[in-house]
C-alpha cells in the first residue's frame, strides 16, 4: 500500500485493473498542474530550429504566460541580438504552438541556473 501524503484523501477511484504508461501519460497532460508546461517544453525542444543553433546556445524560453513568451538571453550582447529578432521570434512561437497563442516577447538578460553572474571587479 502507498504511503505518500494524501493517498488516503485521495476521492477517485482506485482499481487493480492494469494501465497502460500511454494513459497515464495522456491524463497527466490534461491535468491543470501539467498543462501550462507543454507550450514552454514545446518551444524548448523546438527552438534551434525557430531562433538558429546560434541564438539558441545563448537564449532560451521560460514562460509563457497571458500570451506573453519570456525569454532568458545568457548576456547582454545576446539579449540584444534577440531583442533584434523578437518579432521574428514571435511569429515562427506562434505558428509553432497554434496561431494566438503568442502576441509578444520578452527578453530578460540572465544566466543560464548554475552559472555564475560576470562580476566587474
Amino acid at each position: 500500500m502507498p504511503h505518500s501524503k494524501g493517498f488516503a484523501r485521495r476521492r477517485d477511484r482506485r482499481s487493480e485493473d492494469p494501465v497502460s504508461i500511454g494513459d497515464v501519460v495522456d491524463e497527466l497532460l490534461r491535468d491543470e498542474a501539467f498543462a501550462p508546461g507543454i507550450p514552454i517544453a514545446t518551444l524548448i525542444q523546438d527552438w534551434p530550429e525557430l531562433v538558429g543553433e546560434s541564438l539558441a546556445k545563448a537564449t532560451a524560453p521560460v514562460s509563457l504566460e497571458g500570451r506573453i513568451l519570456t525569454v532568458r538571453a545568457a548576456d547582454g550582447p545576446w539579449g540584444a541580438q534577440a531583442r533584434y529578432f523578437t518579432e521574428q521570434i514571435r511569429e515562427r512561437a506562434d505558428r509553432a504552438l497554434g496561431e494566438g497563442s503568442v502576441t509578444a516577447v520578452r527578453i530578460v538578460v540572465a544566466p543560464r541556473p548554475g552559472e555564475p553572474r560576470n562580476r566587474r571587479s
